[in-house]
C-alpha cells in the first residue's frame, strides 16, 4: 500500500489567483491626459493673464503723464508691452532717491504743507499715507507675524495677520482688563476684503507660517499646504539616495 503523499507548501492555495490587471481603457487614458494638460496649462494661463492685466493697466496710467517722446509706440509700427510698467519702476526709484536727500525733503514737505491746507484731501491723503508706512515699512511688524482665531464661531478657527496694537483711547474703551491686539482675517479666496477686529491677545495663537504660506493656505481654501513642497522634496532626495545605495 502507497503512503500518502503530502503536498507542498508551494502548491497549497488559499486564495483564489488575482485576476490579471485590467489595462487601462483609452477613454480613461484621454481623461488622464486631459487632466494633466489642464494641471499643467491652468497655472501657466492664469499667471499671464495675472502679468498681462497688470502691465495693460499700468502702461494705461502711466501713459498720459510721459511725452510722447518717450514712448516706443511713437516710433515703432506696433506696441511695445511694458514701457509703462519700466518707466513707473524708474520714476518710483527716483522719487525715493530724491525724498533720501535734504532737497527732495523739502519740496515733500511743502507738498504735504499744501495738501495740508486742503479740507477734504487732507484727511484722505493721511489716512492713506499712514497706511501705506504701516504695510510697506520694513521695521513695521504688522500684517507680518500670523495667526489662529475662533472665527465665525466658538471650536472654529481661521488664519489671521496680527496687526497695529489699539491706541491708547481705544484700549481705555475696551471692557475688559488685558492686552488686546487688532487682527486682518482675509476671505477666501479673495484675501483683498475681510474682517478687521480687536480681540484679546490670549484668544489668539500665533503658527509659525510666513505671510505667503499663510496667503497661499488661504487663497487655496485649504489646498496648498505649508511645507508640502518641503516634504515632497526630502521625499525625493531619499529615493534617489535609496536607488544610488541600491546601484552600489
Amino acid at each position: 500500500m502507497s503512503e500518502p503523499q503530502i503536498p507542498k507548501a508551494e502548491d497549497i492555495q488559499l486564495f483564489p489567483p488575482a485576476p490579471p490587471p485590467k489595462s487601462p481603457s483609452f477613454g480613461a487614458g484621454l481623461r488622464a491626459w486631459f487632466l494633466t494638460g489642464v494641471i499643467i496649462a491652468g497655472p501657466l494661463a492664469v499667471t499671464g493673464w495675472l502679468v498681462w492685466w497688470f502691465i495693460n493697466t499700468v502702461d494705461q496710467w502711466v501713459k498720459p503723464l510721459v511725452p510722447p517722446t518717450l514712448w516706443p509706440d511713437t516710433y515703432l509700427p506696433v506696441r511695445v508691452p511694458g514701457t509703462g510698467v519700466v518707466l513707473a519702476f524708474l520714476g518710483l526709484t527716483l522719487l525715493g532717491f530724491l525724498a533720501a536727500n535734504i532737497a527732495g525733503r523739502g519740496f515733500i514737505r511743502l507738498g504735504e504743507l499744501i495738501l495740508d491746507r486742503m479740507p477734504v484731501v487732507r484727511g484722505i491723503y493721511k489716512a492713506v499715507k499712514q497706511v501705506f508706512e504701516t504695510v510697506f515699512s520694513q521695521k513695521s511688524a504688522s500684517f507680518r507675524r500670523v495667526c489662529l482665531v475662533q472665527f465665525p464661531a466658538k471650536g472654529m478657527w481661521s488664519l489671521a495677520f496680527i496687526s497695529a496694537p489699539p491706541a491708547p483711547v481705544l484700549e481705555e474703551a475696551l471692557p475688559a482688563k488685558e492686552d488686546y491686539i487688532s487682527v486682518f482675517l482675509p476671505c477666501t479666496p479673495n484675501p483683498t476684503t475681510g474682517f478687521w477686529f480687536y480681540l484679546p491677545a490670549s484668544e489668539a495663537i500665533e503658527v509659525s507660517l510666513t505671510p505667503d504660506e499663510a496667503f497661499k493656505l488661504i487663497m487655496s481654501a485649504g489646498v496648498i499646504q505649508p511645507g508640502v513642497q518641503k516634504h515632497l522634496g526630502e521625499m525625493a532626495e531619499a529615493a534617489v539616495a535609496e536607488k544610488a545605495k541600491a546601484a552600489v
